[in-house]
């Protein structure tokens, strides 16, 4: 089974990014949720980005990093929108990883290095009229890692919310949810076999 460590999205480390996390483990994986907020929670996308930015990005990045210090290097980085920031840095630049979910967001390969590692497989997931995800070059950046990364995919559902994977928020979309759940199973079953 995996090693994963999955980090939280603008709203802080919500019940359902912990439910999602239970989902993982109760498919047999080992799960770390390392809380960048330390503690804080913020019911809208605008308060959590106002906390993230007063915090500092830095800050933010550093805790993440902090986090799998003491963990294995053969990790399964998941990140949730805000949370890929980290997922895909650690990603491409710590030796060792066994794979990359990046879900709702995705930064151009360039942010955080030359290319996307080879031999570590990465899905990016996200809907396709999320405004965030489309319009602020996300899906432009995961197009570009799928185009040169032979073990990235990418997958689009229908829709227009951006956290739509957090069923603690109004956005979550139970269908979308259990269509990207099954796909991340396949993939981390993939990374065990």
């Amino acid at each position: 089974m995996a090693e994963i460590v999955l980090y939280h999205h603008s709203h802080g480390l919500t019940e359902g990014v912990a439910s999602f996390a239970a989902e993982l483990r109760r498919a047999g994986h080992t799960v770390y949720l390392p809380d960048l907020y330390e503690g804080h929670t913020f019911a809208t996308l605008e308060e959590g980005i106002a906390y993230a930015r007063l915090t500092g990005f830095d800050t933010l990045l550093e805790r993440s990093v902090a986090a799998v210090k003491e963990l294995s290097n053969e990790l399964v980085y998941v990140g949730f929108s805000l949370g890929v920031m980290p997922a895909q840095l650690l990603a491409q630049t710590r030796a060792g990883a066994r794979g990359a979910l990046l879900l709702h967001a995705c930064f151009p390969v360039s942010e955080f290095g030359e290319r996307w590692p080879t031999g570590v497989p990465v899905q990016v997931h996200g809907m396709d009229a999320d405004p965030f995800f489309v319009d602020d070059g996300d899906l432009e950046a995961a197009r570009a890692l799928v185009e040169s990364a032979p073990e990235a995919e990418l997958f689009r559902y229908p829709g227009h919310e951006h956290l739509f994977t957090d069923a603690s928020l109004p956005s979550y979309d139970r269908a979308a949810t259990a269509l990207l759940t099954e796909r991340v199973l396949d993939f981390l079953a993939g990374i065990d076999g």
